[in-house]
């Protein structure tokens, strides 16, 4: 009688562990390589390291500000006081083109100055869906720090 009772009792406690297991893959998504969120960096306190070392990867952190509405093939990262447009390391994977504004994510990968050309801006302001107006008014390079991701988590 002993013997029935076990897997009667544990059937509960697996079915609990299975359903806090998928809700918490709810709250986390993956892009890429799968990374982790430990070992995040400070982004302000490496700034000048990781742009003079930057054929290291790095891991940070920021907030979603927009990502491409077209594929999800770039997506533009608030890390503390920075914007940095973000890419993924050669096309390999996009994000959500939805629904990710505002959410945090962790990047892995190497970050840089770069110079954007006009036909770049304009190619990303109209993935953006800007105005022909507003494409059209865009007519100088603009310097930026760019990062090249080989993974992302998205936390919701």
């Amino acid at each position: 009688m002993k013997h029935i009772l076990y897997p009667l009792f544990l059937i509960p406690i697996l079915l609990h562990g299975q359903i806090f297991s998928e809700n918490n893959s709810r709250n986390i998504s993956f892009h890429g390589k799968k990374i982790t969120d430990n070992n995040i960096q400070s982004f302000q306190e490496n700034k000048i390291d990781f742009l003079k070392n930057n054929k290291d990867d790095i891991k940070i952190e920021g907030k979603i500000l927009s990502t491409c509405p077209m594929k999800g093939c770039w997506m533009r990262l608030n890390v503390e006081k920075d914007t940095i447009l973000v890419r993924f390391k050669n096309y390999g994977f996009f994000v959500p083109k939805n629904g990710s504004v505002g959410k945090s994510a962790v990047i892995n990968g190497k970050i840089s100055v770069d110079t954007l050309s006009v036909a770049q801006l304009r190619h990303y302001a109209e993935d953006a869906g800007k105005s022909n107006l507003e494409i059209s008014q865009i007519n100088e390079p603009e310097i930026t720090l760019s990062f090249l991701a080989d993974g992302v988590i998205i936390k919701n």
